[in-house]
């Protein structure tokens, strides 16, 4: 991931430095001129950054200059960040009418003269690295791209499959068919009935595409159930011109096989690439006009219903009881197209994983002579979750290779540290990634952060992301969690999460270890979860989480600046030991750009903060603290699952930053600090789960259904521990 947002990155920062709030704040300080020299340099680098993400995957050196691109955004994010605080202070003293915090912070490092040479030498020395790097390009010979280049995209398919090559779908084949052969659910094959759609439904590398293959080459869906049968390799561009070419070319095809010899075929085709589209409309209505056809519409990334509906109403011209047939990734395309209820597909046995597994690793016969290679394959396909392209790929690796280290190297580690080639799994799971939005992609990254197996809750996900920015508001008016929320439903759609559970307005879900082994993938240095296994974290690491207790020594950690965000995702895990917990008060002290530390039962010190999430803290009857070391910064402040606490500090209402507070199941909460009224800031205050306080404030009509939820919370939580 670290090159693949790279782009998106500078354009974030140029929004920053063009924004109204920035503009007027730079010209009050007189760094307007400092601050438009680094835009205009960012400009002319931005103009390249899509052609060099196009061409990194060749060039080890390109890919070393987008990182440096990269620290240098980040890093000039973090002057900005500091400009924001500096100009809010600003806001405050002129709000004041004391005159002793007036001449107290002239005379202070803060004072407005003193700021300006500070941040235009910060300004000024980033605009001579962004200089200096975006000289470099010459030599790699980039050019300036209008729009983001094509991702990555998956083969060309044909229906041609070798059925001995197939393990393990007989069942799901047998099923395919029968439901071709039901008559169309909703009437009795007239105007739009007369054609149904049955869409297959499963993650990349599942074998939806070879599934497809089989039923369409089975003898039984040949002359008698469809005379006329069509493939049409659909992929990220639903071009009607295109498939519809396709779709001709298919029923030529296929019609001159059924008719001829297949060496005549070629001498048939007529080539129609240079028709007009209204002429290419006319040939295939003729083509299929009247036919009981079968059309396979394989791999559709297509989301859009308008483009749909005027294919099916170009083609929807056959006899009664045409099929199409579509493979995707998402459960919201399928559900848009299909006349029927998605077939879900599921991952092979492990019997039929290990059966796979053996074709690919070995000559026929040949595993035969190698049992004790075959008891090490059974652990190797347990990784693969039942994911054919997954077994191909680590079965593969392993071709005609003896020697007993290297398959117990890749049993013993994790996928995404094996080479992966072209057509391999992560790969073609990556397609799916690619096809996501910006805003998916960056939450989607944070599932690298929580261990394999970890149940997730949509309140906790979409916590980290309104506070890490991640989440926007288009109109302004809809709640960030609650748009938020809805990136949760867009994940499930695409296949990303799994095993969803609906509590109300929440949910728990899991991820699939493939997939998760796609987000560490993807994250790769910027994102890292440490565990007892974690031997060296690189310099650039932007985002941490502690996973073990063995991981929380001091030899670990990189002595670096630029960490954004730490989590402690694990109830239990603390930092208890006094020892332990000075050098992580240290650490995240030093992190000059921490933005957020989500915490469970793990009291830490810190200086600059600006989303804390603490939960699980019991026996503590008030907050720590050492909170009010973050006064000055902190934007998000959310107390959850405190079963002792009885009162908040006073210290409270001097969080002038605050603009969200939640606090949340604290059943023995009984009073709020006075003057509430000073958090002028404050937008967000939720209070839920806290019967106590809610007897004596207003009551909730839905704090016993709040709290229900919130105890299943809780019980995910812990079985999560388990």
């Amino acid at each position: 991931m670290a090159e693949s947002f790279v782009f998106d990155i500078a354009n974030s920062l140029l929004g920053k430095l063009a924004s109204y709030a920035c503009e007027e704040a730079s010209r009050a300080y007189g760094v307007y001129d400092d601050l438009q020299g680094l835009k205009d340099t960012l400009s002319i680098v931005s103009g390249v950054l899509l052609d060099a993400e196009e061409k990194k995957t060749r060039q080890h050196a390109l890919r070393e200059w987008l990182r440096q691109i990269q620290n240098i955004c980040f890093d000039a994010e973090d002057v900005l960040d500091g400009f924001e605080l500096q100009d809010k202070k600003r806001e405050i003293m002129k709000a004041s009418s004391s005159t002793r915090v007036k001449v107290g912070n002239f005379f202070s490092i803060s004072n407005p003269l003193a700021f300006r040479i500070k941040m235009a030498h910060q300004i000024n020395k980033i605009k001579d690295r962004l200089d200096k790097v975006a000289a470099d390009a010459t030599k790699f010979r980039l050019v300036s791209v209008d729009s983001r280049p094509d991702e990555q995209r998956r083969e060309m398919t044909y229906p041609d499959v070798d059925t001995s090559s197939v393990v393990g779908r007989e069942n799901e084949i047998n099923e395919i068919i029968n439901l071709l052969m039901q008559p169309h659910p909703k009437g009795d094959g007239d105007g739009d009935k007369s054609i149904c759609v049955i869409p297959i439904v499963g993650i990349g590398g599942l074998g939806k595409t070879t599934l497809a293959k089989s039923v369409f080459n089975d003898k039984r869906v040949d002359d008698k159930l469809f005379p006329l049968k069509m493939w049409v390799c659909v992929s990220d561009d639903f071009d009607i011109r295109k498939i519809i070419i396709q779709i001709i070319n298919s029923a030529t095809v296929s019609f001159l096989t059924s008719s001829s010899t297949p060496s005549s075929c070629l001498a048939h085709q007529e080539n129609i690439n240079n028709l007009h589209i209204v002429q290419l409309v006319a040939r295939v209505r003729q083509k299929l006009s009247g036919q009981k056809f079968l059309v396979v519409l394989d791999d559709v990334w297509n989301d859009d219903r308008a483009k749909w509906l005027e294919l099916k109403d170009l083609i929807k011209v056959g006899a009664p009881g045409s099929k199409i047939m579509v493979t995707t990734r998402s459960n919201l395309i399928a559900s848009m197209m299909g006349d029927v209820s998605s077939y879900d597909l599921e991952g092979l046995s492990p019997k039929d994983c290990l059966s796979l597994f053996v074709k690919w690793a070995f000559k026929e016969g040949e595993e035969k002579k190698y049992p004790n290679l075959v008891e090490i394959g059974k652990e190797i396909v347990k990784k693969c979750q039942g994911v054919p392209l997954a077994v191909r790929t680590l079965g593969s690796s392993l071709f005609s290779n003896f020697d007993v280290s290297k398959w117990v190297f890749v049993r013993d580690s994790e996928l995404w540290n094996l080479e992966q080639k072209k057509d391999d799994i992560l790969p073609a799971l990556k397609l799916s990634y690619d096809q996501m939005p910006l805003y998916l992609r960056q939450c989607f990254a944070y599932f690298s952060l929580y261990p394999k197996d970890h149940i997730f809750s949509s309140y906790v996900m979409c916590s980290l992301w309104v506070a890490l920015g991640l989440v926007q508001s288009l109109n302004g008016s809809e709640k960030l969690e609650s748009i938020a929320r809805k990136y949760i439903d867009e994940l499930h759609s695409r296949s990303f999460i799994q095993d969803v559970n609906e509590y109300g307005s929440f949910c728990d879900f899991k991820v699939h270890d493939l997939i998760h082994d796609l987000a560490l993938y993807v994250t790769r240095e910027d994102f890292v979860a440490v565990d007892s296994h974690t031997h060296n974290i690189p310099q650039q690491v932007r985002h941490l989480s502690v996973l073990e207790k063995e991981a929380l020594g001091r030899a670990s950690f990189p002595k670096s600046r630029r960490v954004r965000s730490i989590l402690f995702p694990i109830f239990g895990l603390g930092l208890k030991n006094e020892s332990v917990m000075d050098i992580w008060t240290l650490y995240i002290s030093d992190c000059g750009s921490l933005n957020l530390l989500l915490i469970n039962e793990s009291p830490v010190e810190t200086l600059r903060l600006k989303h804390l999430h603490l939960r699980g803290f019991t026996m503590l009857e008030t907050l720590p603290g050492w909170i009010e070391c973050a006064m000055e910064t902190l934007e998000t402040l959310e107390i959850s699952i405190f079963s002792d606490l009885k009162m908040l500090p006073a210290f409270l209402t001097t969080m002038t930053r605050l603009k969200r507070l939640y606090i949340i199941y604290c059943p023995q909460l009984s009073n709020l600090t006075s003057d509430m009224h000073r958090l002028t800031a404050l937008e967000d205050l939720r209070i839920k789960g806290c019967p106590e306080l809610c007897r004596k404030c207003q009551p909730q009509s839905d704090d016993e259904a709040v709290q229900k939820a919130y105890m299943q919370l809780e019980g995910s939580q812990e079985r999560a521990k388990q």
